[in-house]
């Protein structure tokens, strides 16, 4: 996700990797400012950033560890806004989140997938549908709901959003749910119409925050309506949209300091699973190349259910591994997001990332071979592999459209991925795992 971005570190840092010297250290910032604006980082941003650099190694040393470390504790101080982190839990249910942002911006669809990430988290969600102003809305929100499997609270008897609100809230609280999100109306732009709206859908909601949808592919426009939006109607947290169509990225750079409100989440693809927490020990973590084990902790406890994968694992270590169980997988994968920003956040694997930037769990053409394949099984061959004999296996191939050669190749790799879970699976294999990912430039590798 911050492919461009990490580039401009990576680049600066080779300017003195192997010099300890004043021109080394002019060249590595040089390097970096131009790579920086190149992003479309703001430039007052960019010149601050420079000099904390450069004053913080000059202090230190030269050298490229010094550099390092400036680096880090620059891009730290300048994320670092004060504020909520993530989501924030209101002490008493249901926690009112107000959706804000223009049109267009990809507020009704951010709605969606921060009721997602909250669902994955076991919470009970509402999602209100107070846009009555967009034709489109309510029933773009029916769909979303109907797919993440959210409820929506919407009344078509009335075209006022402030008394859709205040019987949502009735209803929330007598269902008992954990978190109520509204979605708003926008515009193309802020004018005053808008503003008395929200104003009003402000006053009855009564919410615990605010949150400003900006939309990454209108750049440094991003952080001027953001900015305008809190002057207006008051925001506790950006979310940012679109970020995965921005091939320079730089706005999630900047956004925080110049609008002086926290960036809590970024979008980073078209589903509904894709959206991430904007911690700043993270993302600095991530900007320097260096993953995000909390990250991915979280991604991966949200997909996957704990007993399942205790059950997986004794099959696993008993050899039982079947084609079920590989289809169960697959699907907890989806939830997860994409497969680059799963790499993003590995140590020592940023840039992987860019080599499976297209790759799709759901839409990847090999994938797609295998769960043809395993559907043109019968129940007891999905259960027991060792069953595919050279008829099953033909049988198999003309029911899904696949050739024999395919059919064999892919049961092959079928059996060496379940060969690997086992070694892996244990004790001993898990140490394995950890020296290996070392020696790919895991967490044993990196720099403090």
């Amino acid at each position: 996700m911050f492919d461009t971005l990490t580039d401009s570190f990576t680049s600066a840092i080779k300017k003195i990797r192997f010099h300890d010297d004043e021109k080394a250290l002019t060249k590595a910032l040089n390097e970096l400012k131009k790579n920086l604006l190149k992003a479309d980082v703001n430039h007052k941003v960019v010149k601050e950033l420079i000099a904390k650099v450069q004053i913080d190694t000059k202090a230190k040393g030269i050298g490229k560890d010094q550099f390092l470390d400036a680096m880090r504790k620059a891009l730290y101080e300048l994320l670092e806004i004060g504020g909520n982190k993530g989501f924030t839990f209101a002490p008493n249910p249901p926690t009112v989140i107000l959706m804000t942002g223009l049109q267009g911006s990809g507020k009704t669809t951010t709605t969606g997938k921060l009721a997602n990430y909250l669902k994955n988290k076991q919470k009970k969600v509402l999602i209100v549908a107070a846009d009555l102003q967009r034709l489109a809305a309510v029933e773009q929100l029916r769909q979303i709901t109907a797919q993440i499997e959210v409820e929506l609270y919407e009344d078509e008897s009335t075209k006022s959003p402030v008394e859709v609100v205040k019987a949502a809230l009735a209803y929330a609280n007598d269902k008992i749910y954990d978190v109520v999100l509204i979605d708003t109306a926008g515009r193309l732009a802020i004018d005053d119409e808008l503003m008395s709206e929200l104003e009003d859908v402000k006053k009855a909601a009564t919410p615990d925050e605010i949150f400003y949808v900006a939309d990454s592919l209108t750049g440094q426009d991003a952080i001027r309506t953001a900015s305008s939006f809190k002057e207006k109607i008051g925001i506790d947290g950006v979310i940012l949209s679109k970020y995965d169509g921005d091939s320079k990225g730089g706005v999630a750079l900047g956004l925080s300091s110049q609008v002086q409100v926290p960036l809590r989440f970024i979008g980073s693809g078209e589903k509904m699973e894709d959206l991430e927490v904007f911690i700043p020990e993270r993302i600095v973590n991530r900007l320097m190349g260096y993953g995000d084990i909390e990250g991915l902790a979280e991604k991966t406890a949200g997909a996957i259910d704990e007993k399942q994968a205790k059950k997986l694992t004794k099959k696993i270590q008993k050899g039982k591994f079947n084609y079920n169980d590989f289809l169960e997988q697959m699907e907890s994968m989806k939830k997860m997001g994409s497969m680059s920003s799963i790499m993003g956040m590995i140590p020592g694997m940023g840039n992987m990332s860019k080599a499976v930037k297209d790759f799709d769990f759901e839409n990847s053409g090999e994938l797609k071979n295998i769960k043809a394949m395993v559907g043109s099984m019968t129940l007891k061959e999905r259960e027991n592999p060792d069953l595919l004999n050279n008829s099953r296996k033909q049988r198999i191939a003309v029911g899904c459209g696949l050739t024999n050669v395919e059919i064999n190749r892919m049961i092959k790799q079928f059996k060496n991925a379940g060969k690997m879970a086992k070694k892996f699976s244990g004790p001993k294999g898990m140490k394995d795992l950890q020296a290996m990912m070392g020696q790919m430039g895991g967490p044993g590798a990196i720099p403090r």
